[in-house]
């Protein structure tokens, strides 16, 4: 399991934890100019995981069902803006390490939560940029959707692109 735990911890490391607050980012907000249709706003935080833990399920390395629960801090810039909790789930494995992901995820912040999800393939070299759809949320995000994009900084740490549309 621990390559597994890993490859996943980097995957994921605030990934799907991974993303968003308006209110004190300062990224580009889309107004009609730009590549990013209107009313997109586009702002990038620091998800920061603070703990792990992974169920294997037969104690035999990645198998179909093992489970990777993850939480942590957003970050903008050195301060905390809010905080985030994922699953994900092994779906399917294949030869030479590679597996896909599910992954559910939500975001906590002052004016609301965001909830994400999306499945990714994890092979030898990492995951790479990951894209994630943002599913609905809370508060000021309650019409929210658009994608979050995860690069891995880190074992700890992703840099989270949302392209958030209200």
């Amino acid at each position: 399991m621990r390559h597994f735990k890993h490859v996943a911890v980097s995957a994921f490391a605030g990934l799907a934890a991974l993303l968003f607050c308006p209110p004190v980012a300062s990224a580009a907000t889309a107004a009609g100019d730009g590549p990013w249709p209107q009313g997109e706003e586009v702002f990038q935080l620091i998800a920061h995981q603070t703990q792990i833990n992974s169920i294997d399920l037969d104690g035999a390395g990645p198998t179909q069902g093992d489970e990777i629960v993850i939480t942590g801090d957003l970050l903008r810039g050195t301060t905390k803006v809010g905080d985030y909790s994922q699953i994900c789930t092994l779906t399917r494995t294949a030869p030479a390490d590679e597996f896909d992901l599910q992954c559910a995820g939500d975001l906590s912040l002052a004016p609301g939560q965001l909830t994400i999800q999306g499945r990714f393939t994890v092979t030898a070299a990492g995951p790479g940029g990951i894209d994630m759809a943002i599913t609905g949320g809370t508060g000021r995000y309650r019409t929210a959707h658009g994608f979050v994009r995860a690069v891995n900084l880190s074992a700890a740490d992703t840099q989270l692109t949302v392209h958030l549309i209200r």
